[in-house]
């Protein structure tokens, strides 16, 4: 596995990179930090909440350090059934992912991956990825910068990449949970991921919305 001191290293590495290389590096649209640094959900199954979605977003120029907390938990009764936790960290330059890592504990199960950018791209190791260089379109399937819609996805509980078919399906109005609704564009992602979700007009995450393995719709309600 690719181990912390990788991680600086890509990061110095990049940089290094001369002017010349830089310039190679595709060029990218300013990032859609939300207002107030943060975005969160609730998350919901059949109307109860399971648990909460948070993003914080550190700006320093062009630099952006996103920090990411998953935390859910089925319970019945005073019994927990089932219980997942993820944490992400993801540093981007200029428009560009530089450093991914995360943890994730599904019910037990433990996942992690890593990635670092240097002159080759950005590359990728988890625990069901074996060490890759990702495509220059690829981006982390964290889901706030819908960016991540026109390449491959890079999944960050386990390293694989993923390549889902997008479909757009048209506007909607969905509910956040306060109750008020939000105008935003629904896509529909078939194939690698099957799930569905909806941007606002900055572009901003707003929903999310997937089946889960026992058949009930998991629901993602912006805080």
């Amino acid at each position: 596995m690719i181990n912390r001191r990788e991680i600086l290293a890509g990061g110095a590495m990049m940089a290094a990179i001369p002017g010349v290389a830089r310039a190679a590096l595709p060029i990218v649209s300013k990032l859609p930090v939300p207002d107030g640094n943060k975005l969160g959900f609730d998350v919901l199954r059949k109307g109860s909440k399971l648990g909460t979605h948070l993003l914080a977003f550190e700006r320093n120029g062009d630099d952006v350090l996103v920090r990411i907390v998953v935390d859910l938990a089925y319970k019945v009764g005073p019994f927990t059934l089932y219980r997942y936790t993820h944490r992400a960290t993801e540093r981007w330059s200029g428009g560009l992912v530089t450093a991914l890592q995360t943890t994730t504990n599904d019910d037990g199960k433990k996942y992690a991956v890593i990635g670092y950018r240097d002159k080759g791209g950005l590359a990728v190791e988890g625990t069901l990825a074996p060490r890759y260089v990702a495509p220059a379109n690829a981006l982390p399937a964290t889901h706030w910068n819908r960016r991540e819609l026109d390449g491959p996805w890079i999944n960050t509980q386990d390293g694989r990449l993923m390549r889902p078919k997008i479909t757009t399906i048209g506007i909607d109005a969905v509910p956040d949970a306060a109750g008020d609704a939000i105008r935003a564009s629904h896509v529909a992602l078939t194939g690698d991921v099957v799930l569905d979700m909806w941007y606002d007009d900055k572009p901003s995450w707003a929903a999310l919305r997937f089946t889960a393995k026992d058949g009930s719709q998991i629901q993602y309600q912006r805080i």
